[in-house]
């Protein structure tokens, strides 16, 4: 899959009238490597809700003095930057939000490669810790209640009335929270313990010549825990053979999947990427949940590692975005067709020319409805 370099007026005259009302297609400037962050922000910015809390996030708070700059106000910024453009079409550079980025972590500084992944991983969790400490302030600030009051006499800051509060939910949460149940069941008296934990993605293992449904299948297949990794079940007081299995107890409306593409080989004392060919559809439909009832999804957005190793390469993304695949590398934009998709699933062979594999994936819950 060859991109060939175009400017936005070609775009524009490739899309015509069916150019979407209000919509933008803005490439992003690369500072030497950040083509890991540029194509993540791009799979963000197409996912329409999570944008549109973004942008709602942005009108609250734009007056300066109201907030610190952090990773959510400079994300922020940059999508109304976006959104807000008069033209249709061309670039923008990150600049605050990548000098905010480095500044943040300094795993993202100097000019390695970077693994997209991570990227998306530690920017999701931060925005939730931004938005759980401005909710904290805001319930504990001096017009509610005096400080004194809420340390002497208040309860605890996790309970009400001797209740506990349920986790602060945040928009991030809504977006691209799912739950997991970790199901355990003792072979001996068969009582079943189950363990809730939430995600924001899923990370899948992947073997050769497969596909996305088996992948999850696999995530989910039962295992047995005998010899020294039995369980201690609290009926039997006693350590048991036992079976163990994963299940998606609430699927998230935003469902991001990351496939394992770098392993850790151990006779080579060093990571490879795996090439394998993982096949995913546009439409997928979840399984494996608790419920038993299919969650249908819709592929709106890929990121594409483009490369024969872990610790070189690029990274580029393709959006769906009103029924038009887009190809974006940092400032370039291009309208591409939707079989260009199944040139990214992987190679059938080890080596291959073709080194642009899909990596990170974003589906839409069909029951929310993000990109018409």
């Amino acid at each position: 899959m060859v991109f060939m370099g175009a400017a936005g007026s070609r775009l524009e005259k490739a899309l015509g009238d069916q150019f979407p009302e209000g919509e933008r297609y803005f490439g992003l400037e690369n500072f030497g490597n950040t083509c890991y962050c540029n194509s993540v922000l791009q799979a963000l910015y197409f996912c329409v809700p999570f944008r549109e809390d973004l942008l709602e996030y942005y009108g609250k708070n734009k007056n300066p003095g109201d907030a610190e700059e952090n990773l959510l106000t400079c994300l922020a910024e940059l999508f109304t930057q976006i959104s807000s453009q008069k033209k249709k079409t061309g670039v923008i550079a990150p600049k605050r939000f990548v000098h905010r980025l480095k500044k943040q972590n300094e795993l993202f500084r100097g000019y390695m490669h970077q693994d997209a992944h991570e990227f998306l991983n530690f920017l999701l969790n931060e925005l939730v810790d931004i938005l759980e400490k401005e909710s904290r302030a805001a319930t504990s600030s001096p017009e509610t209640s005096s400080p004194s009051e809420k340390i002497t006499n208040g309860p605890r800051n996790d309970q009400v009335n001797g209740v506990k509060k349920e986790p602060l939910v945040t928009w991030v949460h809504k977006n691209f929270q799912g739950i997991l149940t970790n199901e355990t069941k003792c072979l001996r008296c068969e009582t079943v313990t189950a363990r809730d934990e939430t995600f924001l993605d899923l990370s899948l293992d992947i073997e050769q010549n497969s596909s996305i449904t088996s992948c999850l299948k696999n995530f989910s297949s039962t295992e047995t825990l005998n010899a020294e990794d039995k369980f201690f079940c609290d009926k039997c007081c006693s350590l048991q053979e036992a079976q163990k299995r994963m299940k998606i107890k609430k699927p998230p409306h935003i469902l991001v999947i990351h496939l394992k593409r770098f392993k850790y080989m151990e006779q080579l004392s060093r990571y490879k990427k795996l090439s394998y060919r993982v096949v995913f559809p546009l439409e997928l439909k979840l399984c494996n949940t608790v419920e038993d009832t299919d969650s249908e999804y819709s592929l709106f957005a890929i990121v594409i590692h483009v490369g024969t190793g872990p610790n070189h390469g690029h990274y580029v993304s393709l959006v769906k975005s009103h029924n038009h695949w887009l190809f974006f590398d940092d400032d370039n934009v291009e309208m591409i067709d939707e079989s260009a998709v199944q040139t990214v699933f992987g190679s059938a062979q080890e080596y291959s020319r073709n080194t642009e594999h899909g990596y990170i994936l974003f589906y839409e819950s069909l029951a929310t409805g993000v990109n018409s």
